[in-house]
């Protein structure tokens, strides 16, 4: 008897010490479990008043990868950040990183997961790439350039406006667990508001230096940003062009066709500019009523006169209906260039402005650049 009651105690013992254990490990794991959540927290909160510090778009995207791939901690797994684009339907990439150092993607509008995560607008946790049966596994291989195995992504959200999409990707097999698709679900959520934010204030800064009727850029920003033309062109001793455009009998449109009819022909000469001067660093300013500048970077004045010879041309071409009634434009433009004609960006218009009146003078209609000194 005494060793059978031995033998139960021994066993009530083993069974309250594996009682015991199972409720310490649980506790720790709840333990963990919290230190987890509170350090998360901490970090997002950092990241928040990180990316309130900041309104620019670029600026911000920078800060999100950054810091997610921080937070992970995997310097093996790239971070992706797509922007959507309401115009095209498309994604596009905003940022990409590896171990701490931008990374050039050749899926540029995203694969087979962005576009699932597009059209379901839901979160994505793959464990194994080629063992998830929602992906066809000879469509996952045409449209997956890169070695990857396991990933997690999230769509970015503003209200039922989807921004772009948060993306984590590995070479390694279940790489990621649920409570870091949660994790990211969470850093999109901040992420989706400080773009939001971003793309309100360039919105705002557009609208403080673009004319409201033509889309240019306003004469106060041709004063800021021509000074540092000036300076990029001695930097690299190269020439600076600038063509000043007037519409020819403007107010006669006005005159015979109504207010409206003046801003139809604005709007067509500014479109035609846009057209002909496309190249990277030109620019098109509205400098006041009918009158336009146009610079253009690293432009000798013999390319510009040319340049300018083809709006005139292409410009004239055009016949517009004005109530009804066939109108054509026609524009007098004068050509400076720095260093042949100016010194600095007050004396490169009133050279290109002095060339202007010469061809109204001549007849209108007309390029005529300005004498050189």
């Amino acid at each position: 008897n005494s060793l059978a009651s031995f033998q139960l105690d021994s066993q009530n013992m083993e069974e309250r010490i594996n009682l015991i254990t199972a409720e310490i490990e649980h506790e720790e794991k709840v333990i963990h479990s919290f230190r987890d959540k509170i350090i998360n927290s901490s970090h997002l909160k950092e990241l928040t008043e990180k990316l309130s510090q900041n309104l620019h778009l670029e600026d911000s995207i920078r800060t999100i990868t950054h810091e997610i791939s921080r937070l992970i901690g995997d310097p093996e797994a790239v971070c992706i950040l797509y922007l959507f684009d309401a115009h095209s339907g498309h994604l596009g990439i905003g940022y990409s990183l590896k171990g701490g150092r931008r990374v050039h993607l050749q899926s540029k509008r995203g694969d087979i997961f962005d576009k699932w995560v597009m059209k379901s607008m839901q979160p994505l946790l793959v464990e194994d790439m080629k063992k998830d049966f929602r992906f066809d596994a000879d469509k996952v291989t045409t449209s997956v350039h890169r070695n990857i195995r396991s990933l997690i992504s999230v769509p970015m959200r503003s209200g039922n406006k989807s921004i772009g999409i948060l993306r984590l990707d590995t070479h390694r097999t279940h790489r990621y667990v649920m409570e870091d698709l949660r994790f990211l679900q969470t850093v999109s959520d901040i992420a989706a508001v400080a773009i939001e934010n971003a793309l309100l204030y360039e919105r705002i800064e557009q609208l403080a230096i673009r004319d409201g009727l033509t889309g240019l850029f306003l004469r106060r920003y041709l004063m800021q940003r021509l000074p540092k033309e000036f300076i990029r062109e001695q930097r690299k001793n190269a020439f600076l062009s600038c063509l000043m455009i007037d519409i020819d009998f403007f107010k006669k449109y006005n005159d015979e066709h109504g207010h409206t009819a003046g801003d139809i022909v604005l709007k067509v000469v500014a479109d035609q500019l846009l057209q002909t001067f496309n190249e990277p660093g030109m620019f098109v300013c509205r400098y006041g009523g009918e009158e336009f500048c146009v610079i253009l970077p690293d432009c000798p004045k013999e390319e510009a006169l040319i340049l300018a010879g083809r709006f005139r041309e292409n410009i004239s071409r055009k016949v517009i209906p004005l109530r009804r009634v066939k109108s054509s434009i026609t524009v007098s433009i004068g050509v400076a260039t720095s260093p042949d004609d100016a010194v600095d960006k007050e004396e490169l218009i009133q050279k290109a402005d002095m060339a202007l009146f010469q061809a109204k003078d001549k007849g209108r209609n007309k390029v005529v650049a300005a004498q050189s000194k």
